[in-house]
């Protein structure tokens, strides 16, 4: 394990990913058994609201029938696979983390796909994809890793049609956080630098994307944070008898931390649409 993932394993909601197997034993679905995409959904998706993010992408990036999509950061395929199901487009699903990608990789052909989804293991900012470019671009909550905002803004166009769109989900800056929240947020959350939505617009453009939209979605996500982590421990013994203790706690712990710096407004949400133009 390379030291970028390794590092990655201290969020755990990428530590033990094989649990989605145990959810789906609890649904009486065997380990190879084939599958349809909405027996995944519950699942696979990290980000936050789930199928109606990836619905509100394939709207304002306009991705339909024959659309050539990237993800990046696909994590274990959810979204990936929901965008190939519902808009029957191709996607090429960009995952860092070896075993989220194998297992992303597993789950698609599982779900009859493999052809309309392609699983690329690999580092956005090491141009893995060999000037390949994209109609549309879409990323759930995984720029907050990235801190080389320059480079992967600049990427990003490059990996743009002229014309085409990119989606992005990710949190802002609302203020600067202690050494407490600094910390959380950079072992925890894998988050080790913000931008405030100034910035954050600001980068964009410099990079030559037209920002479109840039909806500011602080306090949605604050709500919907609390109200995962009650969720999940108004569950908790049901999922200590599915997962075991061990996970439970450890997605306990960053399902917490997650609410608590949101609550404590640290930090805030956009959900960003950015054009590169028809004529760059």
């Amino acid at each position: 394990m390379d030291a970028d993932t390794q590092s990655m394993k201290t969020m755990r909601l990428y530590d033990q990913v094989e649990r989605i197997n145990n959810e789906l034993l609890a649904l009486g679905i065997a380990e190879d058994a084939a599958l349809n995409v909405e027996q995944l959904t519950p699942f696979d998706q990290y980000h936050y609201h789930g199928t109606n993010a990836v619905d509100d992408a394939v709207r304002v990036a306009q991705i339909g029938a024959g659309s050539k999509v990237l993800e990046i950061g696909s994590g274990i395929g959810g979204p990936a696979r929901w965008l190939a199901h519902s808009a029957k487009c191709r996607v090429t699903a960009l995952e860092l983390q070896p075993d989220l990608n194998a297992l992303a990789e597993h789950l698609t052909a599982r779900c009859g796909l493999p052809g309309q989804v392609s699983h690329v293991c690999g580092n956005f900012l090491e141009a893995p994809l060999s000037g390949q470019q994209f109609d549309a671009i879409v990323s759930f909550l995984c720029f907050l890793h990235i801190p080389a905002r320059e480079k992967l803004f600049q990427l990003s166009y490059e990996a743009l049609t002229p014309g085409g769109r990119i989606v992005i989900e990710d949190y802002t800056k609302l203020r600067e956080p202690d050494a407490r929240q600094r910390d959380l947020l950079k072992t925890k959350v894998q988050c080790p630098w913000l931008p405030d939505a100034q910035t954050y617009h600001r980068q964009l453009q410099d990079a030559g994307l037209i920002v479109e939209e840039f909806t500011d979605m602080s306090v949605d996500w604050t709500a919907f944070t609390a109200e995962r982590l009650a969720a999940f421990r108004g569950a908790r013994e049901r999922n200590e008898d599915i997962h075991g203790k061990e996970v439970t706690a450890g997605l306990d712990d960053f399902y917490d931390t997650v609410a608590t710096m949101f609550a404590e407004g640290v930090i805030g949400g956009a959900r960003i649409v950015a054009r590169k133009a028809s004529n760059p």
